[in-house]
């Protein structure tokens, strides 16, 4: 067998070793979304838990074809600057470009290309993942048209630009500024957060929620056991997640490039999303006092913290990181729910917006000079702050002004009737939990006294009458 030939194979043995390795990844990721619906619905009272579970079913459903037809384009096109530069040239940026066209030879069946399908397949994924940090934000009380459109614009849009922008070897903050954000700290969870915020100012805060004098009440989830199971699905599904921002090199298999394509290894970013997790749970569990929700809720913010970084960091730095990102990723989800009163149902703006920027900002100041891209310009705290304020306009002013387009047409809330009602009765016409009255329903009222739902909702209607 001569060279050539061995060579041949060689390469074809490791495209066909990389394809199923992110096939696999794609599968594992599901366990995200899966996760995702249990976390929200368990989250939900009774009268809104099938709403708030199928709307995480919608969400594939309308950011996938999104995706596949524009969502992967900008992704191809938009790497060199705010505007493609060349997008029919014969550079190698034209060519990917190129080759992200819903009707180009890649984006299809064909046997001499296995890669594409399965790597728009793992940033579909993605997308989907900032559909879902939307969509527990806002439940209970936003029209699904509306959700659905502000989700095909975050998923198909919002992030994958970023994306384009500061999580590709190619993209302008990476190869001007030397920009790391290895494993999307910003790009998908700080963005998909901030976005969020946006959306939740026009949105205003579900009936009750706050009493006159602007004390804020606790809604308890009508499960939490189920919310804290998803949440744990979501963590199984990161490690396939971390998993699929790797590239694996064709040429000297095996071997593994970051997004930037800088050498890691699988086994850096298991190192950091392990303790990543276990410092978050800390950091949550004694910030909040012994909190389920929030105790577990710390060990994803924890691990976003350091997804940034993940590929350099040591572990020892991973952990206090995490665990310290989580307990002030409390006191802020904290802050954001009782002084500027904003009704974030699962504390999406604090646990992936606050903590998904600050990944961003520790890069800079304990990972600086580190070579970033192709070029190995060295990462710094000045190119992270650049990105921040890439991404912060780039996140909220989309969120913040498509959710005021709607709000004027009166699309964006679902009516006072229906909310009080549930949305379970609006959409299916049925009631799923028959069995619970709604004023079995639990809600503390802000001196910690245990009060009525009904009751509450009534006092609610007459402070909107005022």
């Amino acid at each position: 067998m001569d060279t050539e030939t061995l060579n041949t194979m060689v390469t074809m043995d490791s495209k066909v070793l990389a394809e199923q390795f992110y096939f696999f990844t794609v599968a594992i990721m599901w366990l995200i979304h899966a996760g995702f619906m249990a976390y929200e619905a368990g989250i939900a009272r009774r009268k809104n838990v099938m709403a708030t579970a199928l709307k995480n079913i919608l969400t594939i459903a309308v950011v996938t074809p999104a995706f596949y037809f524009f969502g992967w384009v900008i992704y191809g096109c938009f790497q060199r600057g705010f505007m493609p530069t060349d997008p029919w040239g014969d550079s190698a940026e034209a060519v990917f470009c190129a080759s992200t066209i819903p009707w180009g030879d890649y984006m299809g069946p064909n046997l001499a290309d296995n890669l594409t399908g399965v790597f728009w397949a793992a940033f579909l994924l993605f997308s989907w993942t900032t559909g879902s940090i939307l969509s527990g934000a806002v439940i209970e009380r936003i029209r699904l048209s509306a959700y659905l459109i502000l989700t095909v614009v975050l998923g198909s849009i919002v992030w994958i630009l970023d994306a384009a922008w500061g999580w590709s070897a190619g993209g302008w903050l990476v190869t001007d500024f030397g920009f790391h954000d290895a494993i999307a700290s910003g790009v998908v969870h700080g963005v998909a957060g901030i976005f969020a915020l946006g959306v939740l100012l026009q949105l205003g805060p579900r009936l009750g929620r706050y009493d006159i004098k602007g004390q804020m009440r606790r809604f308890i989830p009508h499960n939490l056991h189920m919310t804290l199971l998803g949440l744990m699905l979501i963590f199984t599904g990161f490690y396939g997640f971390y998993a699929a921002c790797l590239v694996i090199t064709s040429t000297a298999f095996p071997g593994w490039l970051n997004i930037y394509l800088n050498p890691t290894t699988l086994s850096a970013i298991t190192f950091t999303i392990t303790v990543g997790f276990a410092g978050g749970f800390i950091g949550g569990y004694f910030a909040s006092r012994g909190d389920p929700f929030w105790t577990v809720s710390g060990g994803l913010a924890g691990v976003i913290s350091v997804s940034a970084g993940a590929d350099i960091y040591h572990p020892s730095l991973a952990f206090l990181l995490s665990a310290g990102t989580a307990a002030l990723v409390v006191y802020v989800g904290g802050l954001i729910e009782r002084k500027l009163r904003i009704d974030d149902a699962v504390g999406a703006v604090a646990v992936h917006g606050v903590a998904g920027f600050l990944g961003l900002l520790w890069v800079g100041i304990f990972a600086a000079g580190y070579p970033t891209g192709v070029n190995n310009i060295p990462s710094s705290l000045e190119g992270q702050l650049i990105g921040i304020l890439a991404f912060f306009p780039l996140a909220f002013l989309p969120g913040y002004i498509i959710a005021w387009v709607l709000k004027k047409m009166n699309l964006l809330r679902v009516p006072v009737e229906v909310e009080i009602a549930g949305l379970d009765k609006a959409e299916f016409g049925q009631d799923f939990y028959p069995e619970y009255a709604s004023a079995q329903e639990q809600v503390i009222d802000s001196d910690g006294t245990p009060v009525n739902a009904d009751a509450i909702t009534r006092q609610a209607i007459k402070e909107l009458v005022r």
